[in-house]
């Protein structure tokens, strides 16, 4: 019995002391953090901008009717190539020849007026000289001289009542011919017929609008892109940029432009602000057409085969570990990164340059070969992130 006590305060003694080790043993310094790291290396940096847009040609002209009437024939149709001058359609011509008659019979008429006008001026021209001549010799009363007077003057207000009449008929009948005129529907310009809105025997009314009979594209060898650019890239832009695009119609094709112009007016949807950037664009194989929506990529910075670093590598924040050797800040147009050099960090300031959202250039500051941390997996608390997966872009080492 008393033996069993005794080992048992043994052990009892034992634990105690190998909890005071444990308690009172150093403990060891955080684990070392474990980088994630990528090579300085020479390749080409493209700094690009997005956007989509519509096709169209270069002048599109509407052409329409100015009189109305019932479609009598159609002389042009889809896709059909016209001439200035061409004709397209005619409307039925009845009611405008009737019109013109019409016009006719007035203006005769008027012009009769004009004459009996004039005779009549005549006339009262006679009988007023012989009045006057009467009452020198005190043949007749003053009152008779009055009214023959009375009646020259008539009969010349007459004449000119009876020439306004007339020129507003001749104006009626000019009318008339230049509606007979409107009823043979021609080409303004050379083009292509995109749209035809009617057909033989559809009567259209030109009352209140003029009515859209065709829609003809003037050249669609020359077109352009009208693309609508965010305000944050519309800065980016200049005239004469070179451009891509690509249709739906043509997925694995290229086309290439130009920026002719950049609108100053801008477009509000849903609260988010595009300007108009044009684009020229040549069509010699007639493949594209007006309304295919564009996909461009405008290519507003490029260098070739310049040192260049991952943009994670200027992400990443070293303060938080307590690597930093206390170095300046850095100055405007340069840039701090961490460097692994011989299992130590260093941050470094760098020269940048042009970016494509991935890589930056490097101007000054790195040599091709070094290796740049980019993310951390383990260790002291820091913007990197404990834990953090390994990043599997450029050549990434890990330490």
């Amino acid at each position: 019995m008393k033996r069993a006590v005794v080992v048992g305060i043994g052990v009892v003694v034992v634990a105690g002391a190998a909890a005071l080790v444990w308690v009172f043993k150093p403990k060891s310094a955080d684990a070392e953090p474990q980088f994630v790291t990528a090579q300085v290396s020479k390749g080409d940096i493209v700094s690009r901008v997005t956007a989509t847009g519509t096709l169209s040609a270069l002048v599109t002209v509407q052409v329409g009717t100015q009189v109305s009437g019932r479609i009598q024939t159609l002389s042009a149709d889809f896709n059909a190539t016209v001439k200035k001058g061409q004709v397209l359609a005619k409307l039925d011509p009845e009611l405008l020849n009737a019109a013109l008659a019409q016009a006719n019979a007035n203006e005769r008429a008027a012009a009769a007026n004009v004459s009996k006008a004039k005779a009549q001026a005549a006339d009262a021209q006679r009988k007023w000289k012989r009045a006057s001549e009467l009452a020198a010799q005190k043949l007749i009363a003053p009152a008779d001289l009055d009214a023959a007077q009375a009646e020259v003057d008539v009969a010349t207000a007459t004449i000119e009542a009876a020439e306004a009449s007339l020129s507003q008929a001749r104006a009626g009948r000019q009318t008339a011919q230049v509606n007979l005129a409107y009823a043979t529907i021609t080409s303004p310009i050379d083009g292509t017929i995109i749209s035809r809105a009617v057909d033989v025997g559809q009567t259209v009314a030109a009352s209140l609008s003029s009515p859209t009979l065709f829609t003809i594209a003037e050249n669609l060898t020359h077109m352009q892109v009208d693309t609508s650019v965010a305000e944050a890239d519309v800065g980016k832009l200049k005239e004469g940029l070179e451009a891509t695009f690509s249709v739906d119609a043509f997925p694995n094709r290229r086309f290439n432009g130009k920026v002719r112009q950049i609108r100053y007016a801008a477009t509000v949807v849903s609260n988010v602000v595009t300007y108009d950037a044009v684009i020229d664009v040549e069509n010699p194989e007639l493949v594209l057409r007006p309304g295919m929506t564009a996909n461009v990529t405008f290519v507003t910075q490029q260098a070739d085969d310049v040192l260049r670093v991952p943009n994670a590598a200027l992400r990443f924040r070293l303060e938080a570990v307590g690597k930093l050797d206390g170095i300046a800040p850095p100055r405007p147009g340069t840039r701090l990164v961490t460097v692994l050099k011989d299992g130590k960090t260093e941050r470094v300031a760098i020269v940048t340059g042009i970016t494509d959202g991935s890589f930056t250039e490097v101007v000054s500051g790195l040599d091709e070969g070094a290796l740049v941390v980019t993310d951390r997996t383990s260790g002291a608390k820091g913007t990197g992130g404990a834990g953090a997966k390994p990043s599997t872009a450029g050549m990434g080492r890990m330490f």
